[in-house]
């Protein structure tokens, strides 16, 4: 349980979106999260997870991005385009697909990417570059080219590069998707030293139990349930409904609620 007057790291106010073909992705989603929680957002495809998250650092060109009406808050700072260059070196988005994210000839200078968009020095962004390869197990890694890595390195690449930038928040899309056994167990602890707040949204319901205090489920772009993993997860009525299986840990007869 946090304390009553922890800070709040990430909120959402009836936020609602529909994209250009008319299709409602969200639809008055509200929920705050504090500072230092590790939350899960799961569903079923097409739910609106990634919609969700991309509103976290104003990655879609959302109408609320113009307005005073702001419908997204991180760290009480309103999500809209006077701020985003704030907003975005505090919350590091890490992509489902590591191609998305990674696009120089070597690992070094992906990782050094945005530290040296923030204005860092090359002194500076050399000691973070070489620090948070180091944090992910890549210390060598840096003259590599990230096409020639396996993709739970190419991952942690990824990771790497928002590491460098020193964030309050992790938000991650999917992180486990294509991993093996190794590269997630790696991962999953990267994820358990980082000192912040993480907002992850996965299919990968063992990897939310291993990680995360708390879920958020979605569905049809609205959230449909909030509360402990061990709770949710294990709740068969209510994953059922939302197209979801409770974990293998986890099956046993369960009320709704």
């Amino acid at each position: 349980m946090t304390e009553p007057d922890t800070p709040l790291a990430l909120e959402l106010r009836r936020l609602s979106f529909r994209y250009p073909n008319g299709r409602v992705a969200l639809n008055e989603i509200s929920c705050s999260i504090t500072a230092g929680e590790r939350v899960a957002l799961v569903g079923p495809s097409g739910a609106g997870k990634s919609t969700l998250l991309m509103h976290l650092n104003g990655l879609l060109p959302s109408p609320a991005l113009n307005t005073i009406e702001a419908q997204v808050f991180v760290q009480s700072l309103a999500v809209t385009k006077p701020h985003l260059r704030q907003i975005r070196q505090q919350v590091g988005f890490v992509f489902q697909d590591p191609d998305d994210q990674l696009f120089c000839p070597t690992v070094r200078e992906d990782v050094a990417f945005g530290p040296l968009n923030l204005g860092l020095s090359q002194t500076e962004t050399l000691a973070r570059v070489e620090h948070s390869l180091a944090a992910v197990g890549l210390p060598d890694h840096g003259p590599r080219n990230p096409s020639q890595l396996s993709t739970g390195e190419r991952k942690r690449v990824c990771l790497a590069g928002v590491f460098a930038c020193k964030p309050s928040v992790l938000v991650l899309d999917e992180p486990t998707s294509n991993l093996d056994p190794r590269a997630r167990r790696q991962l999953l602890q990267l994820l358990k030293e980082f000192p912040g707040t993480q907002f992850i949204a996965t299919h990968d319901l063992d990897f939310v139990l291993d990680l995360c205090q708390r879920v958020l489920v979605l569905d049809e772009g609205k959230l449909r349930a909030d509360g402990p993993p061990e709770r949710i997860l294990a709740n068969a009525i209510l994953m059922e409904r939302h197209g979801l299986d409770v974990p293998w840990r986890l099956r046993r007869e369960s009320p709704s609620i």
